[in-house]
């Protein structure tokens, strides 16, 4: 048990570390600095060998959160170190975790974001930059509230440049902020 904890411990960390220093560090999404300033973002290693494992701890993330204030708790991270490390898979399963948002009436309460540490935008090359821009340690599933992305958007100048300032951002890292900053790309 305490293997299996350490082991938790350790994606956590390493997640929570690409959450500050990618994600806020670079400033890809700049609602993040404030949930993550007030502790109110939750990191759950799911155990999920398989689809259905994992969709019933989908479930599960978004049941916390339908138990919780905003303020309280902001977002879930789920981060899914033992399964879908294909982003092929990812990517299908995808479809399943919209079906289980629809299916369960969390459509328009939680939207999902989604970081794989092979992700690729299609039309895109597996190595062009813009693609960091979603490569986290583990495959994550980031289920957001709804209600808070409308309400920071409507007071955020300009949200529809967001994607062209990410793009620009990580296309000036030279190779050795990428190393830093992505260390699981180059293992």
């Amino acid at each position: 048990m305490a293997g299996s904890e350490s082991a938790a411990s350790a994606i956590i960390s390493a997640t929570e570390q690409w959450l500050h220093d990618v994600v806020i560090g670079l400033n890809l999404c700049p609602f993040a600095r404030k949930p993550a300033r007030k502790g109110a973002i939750r990191y759950a290693v799911a155990s999920a060998t398989d689809d259905e494992t994992l969709m019933a701890e989908l479930l599960h993330e978004c049941q916390l959160l339908d138990e919780q204030p905003a303020d309280a708790l902001e977002t879930t991270l789920l981060i899914v170190p033992g399964h879908l490390q294909s982003f092929e898979d990812f990517n299908h399963f995808l479809n399943l975790a919209d079906w289980l948002i629809e299916r369960h009436e969390y459509e328009g309460v939680y939207q999902l974001a989604t970081f794989h540490p092979h992700y690729q935008f299609a039309g895109t090359a597996p190595d062009d930059a813009e693609n960091l821009t979603n490569r986290a340690p583990y495959p994550i599933l980031h289920l957001l509230r709804e209600a808070s992305l409308t309400q920071v958007l409507e007071s955020y100048p300009n949200p529809e440049a967001i994607p062209e300032h990410n793009i620009a951002r990580v296309r000036g890292l030279t190779q050795a902020e990428c190393k830093k900053l992505f260390p699981y790309l180059f293992r």
